[in-house]
């Protein structure tokens, strides 16, 4: 069985003081409940072993926003799986629409970070979606689709069985425009049966795909409702602890 999955992508936000306030918060009110879902917290990569020390005193994962494609060396500024994984980090993100957009990350260097995430035991959270001409030209599915074939499906069937897919559309992200539940379930649905085709309905049925996209308290259980969609990637309401914990209750 697929896990369902909450996770909460801080960006570059949160000064010291304010980001462990935050995770206090969460790690305190989520170990009184119930859960019905996975929850993690991606703070900046300053915060990790602060937020790591939170993991390990309650039921939070840790997921790094990024990671270097090198192993080691002369690549200032860099952090590596090794590293990550050493500091007790379970996942990371790869692949964030932001990360492609300004950074200009590459299908083929998105793909080497997977492979040095998978080499650590750790699992990446591989982010795809496509642009709002993009889908105003019909070309939402090749998009997706290529995305998927270049990033994730050089991996072998136990590689895959340890990544996250999330889907996000560039269009969603940070405008407050949300895309409808329709339209998250049919390219959710698209994306698994893609994923079947390439390793087998028992993979595809087991490999969790999140939507993200300006998902909020409001939107979640309507979102989450969908066959396909196995939770979100959560960026601004996650910086709220009150809306993101509405959010994890929303299964």
């Amino acid at each position: 069985m697929r896990k369902n999955i909450v996770a909460g992508n801080w960006k570059m936000n949160n000064t010291f003081q304010e980001a462990e306030e935050l995770i206090s918060v969460i790690a305190d009110e989520l170990d009184e409940k119930d859960l019905q879902c996975e929850v993690i917290v991606c703070p900046p990569s300053i915060y990790l072993e602060m937020a790591s020390d939170y993991g390990e005193e309650s039921i939070l994962s840790i997921a790094a926003q990024n990671v270097s494609g090198y192993d080691n060396g002369a690549y200032t500024g860099e952090v590596s799986a090794s590293m990550l994984e050493a500091m007790g980090i379970s996942y990371s993100i790869v692949g964030h629409s932001e990360r492609r957009k300004y950074f200009n990350e590459t299908d083929a260097q998105l793909a080497e970070k997977v492979d040095r995430l998978l080499d650590y035991n750790m699992k990446p959270i591989f982010c795809i979606g496509e642009l709002l001409e993009e889908r105003e030209a019909g070309n939402h599915f090749n998009i997706v689709e290529s995305q998927l074939e270049k990033g994730l499906f050089h991996l072998n069937k136990d590689e895959f069985l340890n990544v996250v897919v999330a889907y996000e559309p560039v269009w969603a992200i940070g405008t407050g425009v949300v895309a409808t539940p329709e339209q998250a379930q049919e390219m959710h649905s698209f994306i698994r049966g893609l994923i079947t085709k390439k390793y087998g309905v028992d993979i595809a049925e087991d490999t969790t795909i999140l939507y993200g996209g300006s998902c909020n308290a409001s939107n979640a259980s309507t979102l989450f409702a969908n066959k396909d969609v196995d939770g979100g990637l959560i960026g601004g309401a996650s910086l709220n602890a009150d809306d993101f914990i509405k959010i994890i209750e929303s299964f």
